[in-house]
């Protein structure tokens, strides 16, 4: 992608040191999952399913706990302080307030950028504790993207999706889950999840993870960044973490009841379909629900 001359995000913390109290990676599963069923995004999911497959643990299943952030740690907003990958993160995080401000304007709403909050190994969210493990994720008690940069390096050597615009549409994908936050649309699904059945539920959260893919093609699409090889870069992230990739890679065969974020072409399909059509409108995954 072409993003020498993009604007980096002001919207940024940095922080130091390790979460405290319940920053365990079962306690931080058992405080982020009940919020919004898994809803982790195309990056974190990619670790967390894997965990989850071999564990026989449903993501729905995880009730219970509160939002409250763990003590410990400090905050910083230092620019200075930034490393050269976080500095190219924050300019992604930049061109999507370019994309999604314009967006709310036009339907008559104004976009509240959300916080990408960066930490190493450990940390703290307003959705529980921050690991690693769990890869990037939206939480929506705090309205913050959570980064640990290293899994940068996870997607492009274990998982096989290397390219800077593949990490791009992970924080993309993250993004999308915060405009879905400011739609509502989170909301309402953890409502209906709370009526239904865990079949049911995980239906409703694949459509919602399928929607944050469809958004970040709109993302793509219209910040006139991409380039040759992006699209393609794009089409093997999503292939690499659908539900039944990872599950085989799990060595378990592949239960669409147990799906949460979709199957391989699935995930394929609603990226391409926001990167050809480059509107929202387009991304009803809850179409016929």
């Amino acid at each position: 992608m072409r993003l020498d001359d993009e604007r980096e995000s002001a919207n940024f913390e940095i922080q130091d040191g390790r979460g405290g109290p319940g920053g365990g990676l079962g306690a931080g599963l058992g405080l982020l999952l009940p919020l919004i069923g898994s809803r982790f995004g195309c990056g974190g999911i990619v670790v967390v399913l894997i965990i989850l497959a071999v564990m026989g643990v449903n993501p729905l299943s995880l009730m219970g706990g509160g939002g409250q952030m763990p003590q410990g740690g400090q905050v910083s907003r230092d620019a200075s302080r930034l490393s050269d990958v976080q500095h190219w993160s924050l300019k992604v995080l930049g061109s999507t307030e370019r994309v999604w401000g314009p967006l709310f304007q036009q339907a008559g709403r104004q976009y509240q950028p959300t916080v990408l909050s960066f930490y190493s190994q450990s940390g703290v969210s307003g959705c529980g504790a921050a690991q690693s493990a769990m890869g990037p994720f939206y939480c929506p008690n705090d309205r913050k993207v959570y980064l640990d940069t290293d899994f940068f390096n996870e997607l492009r050597q274990r998982f096989g999706a290397p390219g800077d615009f593949a990490q791009a549409y992970v924080i993309a994908h993250e993004v999308g889950h915060h405009v879905q936050d400011l739609e509502g649309t989170l909301g309402e699904v953890n409502q209906r999840q709370r009526a239904v059945s865990e079949e049911q539920g995980n239906a409703l959260q694949v459509r919602v993870e399928l929607q944050a893919d469809c958004y970040a093609g709109v993302w793509a699409k219209r910040t006139g960044l991409m380039e040759p090889g992006d699209l393609e870069e794009g089409m093997k992230a999503a292939q690499a973490i659908g539900d039944d990739t990872l599950q085989k890679a799990a060595g378990r065969r592949p239960v669409p009841e147990s799906f949460t974020h979709g199957t391989s072409e699935q995930r394929m399909i609603w990226l391409r379909k926001g990167l050809d059509s480059g509107d929202p409108a387009q991304c009803d995954t809850f179409k016929g629900m």
